[in-house]
């Protein structure tokens, strides 16, 4: 009788332990709490201040790139490194360039989701340059340097980049911007985490950087969870949107 009951209540310490061991190693958890934020061209990640401020009130871990825009393989490489340091799952976010950026980035095993702000997100094969070729955007202000870098026309700048933004933080984006490699436009996707990891995305309906109809057509490609169109937002709506874009994202960090 008494080695029934030895028995019994070993059998019953195993289920426990390995029921425990399934709910702790074995499972994502139920909010994932890091969340990186990848920047895009002509920019720095101190755009996503306004963003940055409603994640981490809300409790997050939030980590902000700051890539040098030189090349497509050294941003990769910047991110991530920036990935390589959250102690657990993240969720990596991009806009614009930023969006190919963690196209690539995301193939990395920390990554359980991607969301996607206004931003690019190509095939195996295809490069943002050549997509939006495919679907023209309405800017005519980008200038080519010769020494391969690129710019926006800061005359230009507030009206195709930053429309909706304070005219005051407008100009100050159009003076400061960073100019970005030409050649990381060009760069050619390989292999697309968005095949293999959920996607979120934010269309800005009146972007002027990238054709709004481009946005649409990358997030039904990706079978995208959810898709939120923003009315009369252009490309900055990371900026001008940050509680739409931080809604999204928080959305992108629950798990059933």
């Amino acid at each position: 009788m008494k080695k029934g009951i030895l028995k019994w209540a070993v059998i019953m310490l195993i289920i426990s332990v390995c029921s425990l061991s399934r709910d702790s190693f074995g499972q994502e958890p139920k909010t994932i709490k890091n969340i990186v934020l990848v920047h895009g061209a002509f920019v720095d990640g101190s755009g996503w201040q306004a963003v940055y401020h409603i994640l981490t009130q809300r409790g997050y871990n939030v980590s902000v790139t700051q890539h040098t825009l030189l090349s497509y393989t050294a941003d990769v490489a910047a991110v991530n490194r920036i990935i390589d340091q959250q102690d657990g799952p993240c969720i990596l976010v991009g806009h614009s360039y930023g969006g190919a950026v963690i196209t690539t980035a995301g193939n990395n095993p920390k990554v359980v989701g991607l969301v996607y702000i206004a931003a690019h997100a190509p095939d195996a094969g295809e490069s943002e340059a050549g997509n939006g070729k495919a679907y023209p955007s309405v800017y005519k202000s980008l200038i080519k340097g010769s020494d391969g870098m690129d710019y926006i026309d800061p005359k230009m700048f507030a009206t195709d980049f930053a429309g909706e933004v304070t005219p005051d933080l407008a100009n100050f984006m159009a003076v400061s911007q960073t100019p970005t490699a030409d050649s990381a436009f060009h760069a050619v996707i390989t292999k697309p985490a968005w095949k293999t990891k959920p996607v979120w995305c934010m269309v800005a309906k009146s972007d002027r950087i990238i054709n709004p109809d481009l946005e649409w057509m990358y997030a039904k490609r990706a079978k995208s969870v959810k898709t939120v169109e923003v009315e009369g937002a252009s490309h900055s709506v990371y900026i001008t949107h940050p509680k739409e874009a931080a809604d999204l994202i928080i959305s992108a960090t629950k798990r059933n």
